[in-house]
């Protein structure tokens, strides 16, 4: 019995140990419950103060209906010199990258074995000049002998075959002689096309082939064309396939972003869309008379159908992108009288200039945020002021 009661004393003492900590934990969470209530109740009470954000008040405008893409320049035409008898390349007659006018002298080939070959086309033509002469001399000889019966009509008309023969091969030495007047013409080589000369592929002394060496190129770059293509969104926002007829303006915008001073004119819209990349071919022409535009060069091409009415332009800030498209915040009023911030989707049309067009989703008078958007929340309290685009922009403009 004393063993008993001496056991159970133990045990009591082991537990006293465990009650004392669920004593302690569960007087701390009562102490953090009761914190926490003071502290809700401290939110509820103090309000967060308004955020400044600045607004733009909306106004209905009009703007062109346009589409921006990057695009390529080319020669209107651009020409492969090759030359067309083969022979030693002995001089090169101009500078590369410069003016070239059309008929000019671009390069020089030995013309010694082609006038070698005109020689020899000469002296056979004479050849058989003389040969006319006697066929023919021979056949009137025969035609009166004939007439006094002295010799048959069959040695007549001999004759008469002869002189015949005679003039069909001199009719064939003289087209000899007027081919090798024209391979000695060739080892001139002259440019085609008024134009700039391109990079000379050889070098002075080479052998070159005919019709298959490249020698350089000459491209006529004024007026100069830019190929660009449209995919099928961007023709929808223009109003669908476009055609020389139903485009209004084409402008370029060079690489530093300035605009090209001259407008260019759609000069070729493919009729069907590519299978592949899903996009319209299309090529404009632009004037280039100070030689401002090279090919090769990666430009934009912006292109206006038309123009529409009642759109709104809103800076590139203010535009956000989200899962849902593009929106932006508007500040709009409650019951009792405070600004709020509210989501609007919005359906751009792109861009004109630095602005987006939007098309819907917004009405004219609505306060929109251009700044201090990446802090806003739906529903957070602001405190409106004009919008100043000089302003730090801390918003992400929209696409990107």
């Amino acid at each position: 019995m004393q063993l008993s009661a001496t056991r159970q004393a133990d045990q009591a003492k082991s537990q006293q140990p465990i009650s004392n900590l669920v004593t302690v934990a569960l007087l701390a969470t009562l102490v953090l419950f009761g914190c926490g209530k003071k502290d809700e109740a401290g939110m509820q009470s103090g309000a967060m103060p308004a955020m400044p954000v600045g607004v733009m008040v909306l106004q209905p405008t009009t703007a062109p209906i346009s589409a921006e893409t990057v695009a390529q320049t080319e020669g209107a035409k651009e020409v492969e010199i090759r030359p067309r008898v083969g022979g030693i390349l002995l001089k090169k007659m101009f500078e590369e990258g410069e003016p070239i006018k059309a008929g000019q002298t671009m390069f020089l080939i030995d013309p010694t074995p082609f006038q070698i070959a005109l020689t020899n086309a000469k002296a056979q033509l004479a050849q058989q000049e003389a040969r006319v002469v006697q066929t023919q001399r021979e056949a009137a000889r025969l035609e009166g002998l004939l007439a006094s019966q002295s010799i048959s009509k069959r040695e007549a008309d001999n004759a008469s075959s002869d002189n015949a023969m005679a003039r069909a091969a001199m009719a064939q030495y003289e087209a000899g002689v007027r081919e090798a007047q024209l391979n000695l013409s060739y080892t001139t080589v002259t440019s085609p096309l008024s134009g700039i000369a391109g990079r000379f592929e050889l070098s002075e002394g080479a052998l070159v082939n005919a019709n298959s060496s490249l020698l350089t190129k000459v491209s006529q770059i004024s007026p100069i064309w830019v190929r660009f293509s449209l995919s099928d969104s961007e023709l929808a926002l223009l109003g669908g396939h476009l055609s020389p007829a139903r485009v209004k303006e084409v402008s370029l915008i060079l690489a530093d972003g300035k605009e090209y001073s001259a407008k260019g004119q759609l000069n070729f819209a493919a009729s069907s869309i590519d299978p592949q990349l899903g996009t319209q071919q299309l090529r404009a022409s632009f004037a280039n008379a100070d030689k401002t535009l090279l090919p090769g060069q990666f430009v934009r091409i912006r292109v206006t159908t038309g123009t529409r009415k009642g759109v709104f332009l809103l800076p590139q800030t203010a535009v956000l992108t989200g899962d849902q498209g593009k929106f932006v915040f508007v500040a709009e009023k409650t019951p009792d009288g405070k600004a709020v911030a509210a989501v609007r989707p919005i359906v751009e049309g792109g861009w004109q200039g630095e602005d987006w067009v939007v098309l819907s989703g917004l009405k004219a008078g609505e306060l929109v945020i251009a700044d201090n958007l990446i802090k806003l929340r739906p529903g957070a309290s602001v405190a409106p002021h004009p919008y100043s685009s000089a302003a730090p922009l801390s918003a992400k403009p929209a696409g990107q």
